[in-house]
């Protein structure tokens, strides 16, 4: 059997990069999945993909601004699958800039887009999850963890995510729901981007990965994601899986 058959999954950002690699790698392993996006046209291609594996699976286009909406894409993913097995916090929209020029907004689209949405989906979820004994997959950055320039707004988001995720771990354990995160580096639509318009600051970032590459959103982060949603995981919780080719090396 599969390693994720049945289970219902939700995850933010579904439709590209990481968001997309981790659904297509859930589908192939038996879950049904609720993409979640604001680009429906994507999603629409996505969600053609995922039903190859998945004819249950949906795509929700969704602005995750709405914060005072947001329970409904959990109660739409219920209302579809019947039930909900993992939450997946993934979407997050941030801008670059040094820290001298940050401003106001730029913490408010940096924790408007990651850190509340993964708060409110978080607390909307958690009754349907402590009746699956269901697991929640947030997500860090070695932006955060390593202090990267131009990233004030994107890191402080992220660090508040990692915090937030250890308390809520505490808290629900007692009823067998998991949270942990995973702090990836992977190849997707906008790193090919930002390779083609700075190849010099591509190649230096890419020399200092220990295993020599950028990870595939699928093969790579989606395989991690797929063990943290099943019963393989089931004793861990409040840890970083730094998914980064060694990039962030920590004790």
């Amino acid at each position: 059997m599969s390693r994720l058959q049945n289970k219902a999954v939700i995850i933010t950002g579904g439709a590209g990069g990481i968001g997309a690699g981790m659904a297509k790698a859930m589908v192939k392993e038996g879950a049904n999945v609720l993409i979640v996006d604001v680009n429906e046209e994507a999603g629409a291609k996505v969600l053609a993909e995922l039903r190859e594996f998945s004819p249950k699976s949906e795509f929700l286009q969704f602005d995750l601004m709405k914060h005072d909406e947001l329970h409904k894409i959990v109660d739409f993913a219920v209302e579809k699958f019947g039930r909900l097995d993992v939450l997946v916090n993934n979407a997050h929209v941030s801008r670059q800039i040094m820290f001298e020029e940050t401003k106001q907004e730029h913490f408010d689209l940096s924790f408007g887009t990651g850190f509340y949405p993964t708060f409110y989906l978080m607390q909307a979820a958690l009754p349907h999850l402590k009746e699956t004994k269901g697991n929640i997959i947030n997500f860090a950055s070695g932006a955060g963890i390593s202090g990267q320039k131009t990233q004030t707004a994107y890191a402080a988001a992220k660090e508040a995510i990692r915090g937030m995720t250890r308390v809520v771990a505490n808290e629900v354990a007692q009823y067998g729901v998991t949270v942990n995160i995973i702090s990836p580096m992977a190849m997707t639509e906008g790193v090919e981007k930002w390779k083609a318009a700075f190849p010099d600051m591509y190649e230096d970032t890419l020399s200092k990965v220990p295993l020599g590459r950028f990870g595939d959103p699928e093969q790579d982060i989606g395989r991690v994601a797929v063990f943290l949603a099943s019963e393989d995981s089931k004793y861990m919780t409040g840890q970083t899986f730094m998914v980064d080719g060694g990039v962030n090396m920590r004790p």
